[in-house]
């Protein structure tokens, strides 16, 4: 691979990250949950509002990128270092996606949960570029194959596991921080869980052989 292609294969990761990222502003937006691996972030993100749901998510990916170290030890890759600056762009990318969606009225409940069929859509189409892309993995899904690995588990079963642990988790937190209320973790969290995966494999079936093409 030519330093040329990886320069090309990294611009378009970023240019994944921005689509996921604004798949998650719209989802946020329609204040229905989000996908299951910002389902933690969105509920710390209702109880301290001075900190935005971007600089959260942020939090979010540094802690899962120190569990992949902790899990791999002497194993992680140097490489991998990169979600690190990567982490920082996507939170940027969301809080900036959020200003740009926060001019649509989703008062009406039929316009919230188009705006979170929407968010599936873009994040799906998001992390299909990130597919094609081929270079480092985001946060959440190099932590599940870090997991996945050590305990020599499908990595597929895995993010099942992983993606239940953070939609439970976040509920735990919001049953503590909101007087045993459910807050941020909603049908746009089930239907997030359950589409993003569909979409995924739609977009990267047509969009693998083009893109491939321009990135060679």
């Amino acid at each position: 691979m030519t330093k040329k292609e990886i320069a090309k294969r990294y611009i378009l990761f970023i240019i994944s990250l921005f689509f996921s990222a604004l798949g998650v502003a719209f989802t946020k937006h329609g204040e229905l949950g989000v996908s299951p691996i910002s389902s933690v972030a969105n509920v710390m993100s209702y109880k301290f509002t001075a900190v935005s749901i971007g600089n959260w998510l942020i939090i979010w990916n540094c802690v899962l990128i120190l569990g992949q170290i902790i899990i791999l030890r002497r194993k992680f890759q140097p490489i991998q270092l990169l979600q690190v600056p990567l982490s920082f762009l996507f939170g940027w990318f969301t809080d900036f996606g959020l200003w740009l969606v926060s001019f649509i009225p989703a008062e009406i409940y039929a316009v919230r949960l188009l705006m979170v069929v929407i968010g599936v859509v873009v994040l799906g189409f998001g992390i299909s570029l990130a597919v094609v892309a081929n270079v480092v993995m985001n946060a959440g899904e190099a932590f599940v194959k870090a997991v996945a690995d050590t305990a020599h588990k499908s990595f597929g079963n895995t993010k099942i596991a992983f993606d239940v642990s953070c939609v439970t988790l976040s509920i735990i937190m919001s049953l503590i921080f909101f007087n045993f209320k459910i807050v941020g973790t909603r049908e746009g969290t089930i239907i997030a869980a359950f589409g993003t995966g569909l979409v995924v494999k739609w977009f990267t079936k047509r969009l693998k052989t083009p893109v491939e093409n321009l990135l060679i």
